[in-house]
């Protein structure tokens, strides 16, 4: 299964809210979703009025569906995903999310140097940054406590990286990151905590989904 490629507004409208895959213009009034809350298709508005009445399996579907669009993530690496939270102690759910959080593209947006998960997989895989002082290119490396996360040298100079420290401070690093703006660096100081991570993802559907 290839990655998608379509229109990331219509992911947001099929599951009912914002998902902020495009950054700075979720928060603009040229959000699709504004205009167009309800779902994609011919029969987008109609579905609007079945959604109260789902069956548990429609459910846990649409719980994983929406954790694999927020992290950007493919079936199979997200199945591996939970193979891996399934094996490692603590609950299954709790494990599933700060493996996700881990990943390299999720923490430089964390770190406030994208504005969105997809343009930091972007920079990524085009070789901007260097963890633990190598070059890396692979936006799915799971990240562990210690990691430092940095802007290559060479790549200091492009003006999208002269602006990020102005951009970057406008938003907030979470707690178990720790970020030098100036510097264009980053740390990952600890795991994240189930409360530190978005509220809106229901890792118990997801679970039960893989658990059938």
């Amino acid at each position: 299964m290839a990655r998608y490629t379509g229109p990331v507004c219509k992911l947001c409208r099929r599951e009912g809210e914002k998902l902020f895959l495009k950054g700075a213009r979720c928060f603009s009034p040229k959000c699709s979703f504004e205009r167009r809350s309800y779902g994609p298709g011919q029969h987008g508005r109609s579905a609007m009025f079945r959604r109260n009445r789902q069956s548990d399996f429609a459910r846990q579907l649409r719980a994983k569906q929406k954790a694999r669009r927020v992290y950007g993530v493919l079936e199979r690496q997200f199945r591996r995903y939970y193979e891996t939270a399934l094996q490692r102690r603590g609950l299954t759910g709790d494990n599933l999310l700060q493996i996700l959080e881990s990943r390299l593209d999720n923490v430089v947006y964390r770190l406030g140097f994208a504005a969105s998960r997809a343009e930091a997989r972007q920079l990524v895989t085009h070789g901007h940054f260097n963890v633990n002082g190598r070059r890396t290119d692979v936006p799915s490396m799971l990240l562990s406590p210690g990691d430092v996360v940095e802007v290559r040298e060479g790549s200091r100079k492009r003006k999208y990286f002269k602006e990020l420290p102005s951009l970057a401070e406008q938003r907030s690093a979470p707690a178990w990151l720790m970020r030098d703006v100036n510097a264009l660096s980053g740390s990952v100081l600890r795991l994240p905590e189930r409360a530190e991570i978005d509220g809106n993802l229901n890792e118990q559907l997801i679970v039960e989904y893989y658990s059938r």
